[in-house]
């Protein structure tokens, strides 16, 4: 029996990680048990936030300065937690987050050299009481990652980084799901599909179950 509680979940992970796909195919799992699930993803999640991501992920890697991308994404993050994230949780939902602010700690902190008390400031503002009950990060070999990201339909700027700006985000990630095993699983996606499904499926049942 599932208690009726909310629930959020986020999904963490470099570019061809499978993050999407694997919480996107949660969701739908979900939803087919008939369970309150919605599925969110970041930057967006509203209109505006769509917005500001359209304008963050499109033209060249160096479009912006690094603080200003780091203040466009929190822009939208705020925007997400306001019309999405915390009206879903008062009703008692699960949400499920493509991307959240281990992402930004990952890629604008670690990854650009962004100023992280900054972040942080902005971060205990906009977020209040909100806190994340489980995160997967998903850990992917390099080379099937780039291998991905040349499959994909629709390039965009964070496409478009080196390897060693790649290696140096994956490592913050699994850096900081070592330090808070409790809250974080870190999953090996070069498996199988079915494989990871499964694994991410049984830990969502036992923490609908608590």
């Amino acid at each position: 029996m599932f208690k009726n509680k909310p629930l959020f979940i986020t999904f963490e992970g470099i570019e061809g990680s499978g993050k999407s796909f694997h919480s996107k195919l949660l969701y739908k799992k979900l939803k087919k048990l008939n369970l309150p699930v919605v599925y969110i993803r970041e930057p967006g999640g509203n209109s505006n936030a769509e917005a500001i991501r359209k304008v963050l992920l499109s033209g060249k890697k160096n479009k912006f300065d690094k603080t200003t991308d780091a203040l466009l994404i929190l822009a939208a993050r705020n925007e997400n937690i306001l019309h999405n994230i915390k009206p879903n949780l008062k009703k008692n939902k699960i949400i499920i987050c493509d991307r959240f602010v281990d992402s930004t700690l990952a890629y604008q902190v670690n990854g650009f050299g962004v100023n992280k008390t900054m972040i942080n400031s902005v971060h205990k503002e906009i977020l209040g009481s909100i806190k994340v009950n489980f995160t997967f990060v998903l850990n992917i070999n390099l080379q099937i990652s780039k291998k991905r990201i040349l499959l994909k339909k629709d390039i965009n700027r964070y496409d478009k980084f080196t390897p060693s700006f790649y290696n140096k985000v994956q490592k913050s990630f699994l850096l900081n799901a070592k330090k808070n095993k409790k809250r974080y699983m870190i999953i090996d996606t070069s498996k199988n599909i079915k494989e990871v499904e499964k694994i991410i499926f049984e830990k969502i049942l036992l923490l609908l179950k608590k």
